[in-house]
């Protein structure tokens, strides 16, 4: 499958919070998860380098609709819910029209 819509986000935990915040957005690629349907084609959690607080994700969906379908379900709205709670301030998203690239990453 082939990603034409994708976006990235930047969330800020509460102090001390990053190591939840990854863990719960890590889970987002758990079986019946958001991330592990067929139509989310690029799922990337990083944190930053110098504040562990700082988690950006990177995401690539077959299409907009197919992105919104998914996150309208249970599950990714139950990771949502929860991602909220740990958030010190607003997530920053820039969205993005997939053109191309490579991943590979050692899994924690």
């Amino acid at each position: 499958m082939i990603a034409t819509h994708g976006f990235s986000a930047t969330l800020t935990a509460k102090p001390a919070a990053g190591d939840r915040l990854l863990e719960l957005l890590l889970s987002g690629l758990d079986e019946g998860s958001p991330g592990a349907s067929e139509h989310c084609v690029v799922y990337l959690v990083s944190r930053s380098a110098s504040d562990p607080d700082v988690v950006h994700v990177t995401e690539g969906w077959t299409s907009e609709d197919d992105h919104h379908r998914i996150f309208a379900g249970t599950a990714a709205q139950a990771i949502v819910a929860q991602v909220g709670t740990l958030l010190a301030k607003e997530p920053e998203y820039a969205d993005h029209v997939p053109v191309g690239g490579k991943a590979a990453f050692a899994q924690p």
